[in-house]
């Protein structure tokens, strides 16, 4: 992880084509602007989490698996992609 101190106004570039700007600091709160491609997801982690969960237990209803199978499965790795 990367982790980076910005002020209002400055920026922090991903790959060639995302721009998260900080916009201003309210108190606790940091307002930013996201610019990336049209059509490129862009979630609120938490709004994320939901739609990953959504996602997989629909899958798991496709595929016949019952549902106390999802108290097995370690969510937070689904996030991140970690394998352990």
């Amino acid at each position: 992880m990367l982790t980076l101190s910005r002020k209002p106004g400055q920026s922090i570039v991903i790959g060639n084509d995302i721009i998260i700007t900080v916009k201003e600091l309210r108190g606790k709160n940091v307002r930013i602007s996201i610019e990336a491609p049209k059509g490129y997801p862009i979630y609120r982690e938490e709004l994320h989490r939901e739609i990953v969960e959504e996602n997989r237990r629909a899958a798991m209803v496709v595929n016949g698996v019952d549902d106390s199978v999802l108290d097995s499965v370690e969510f937070d790795n689904v996030i991140s992609g970690d394998k352990g």
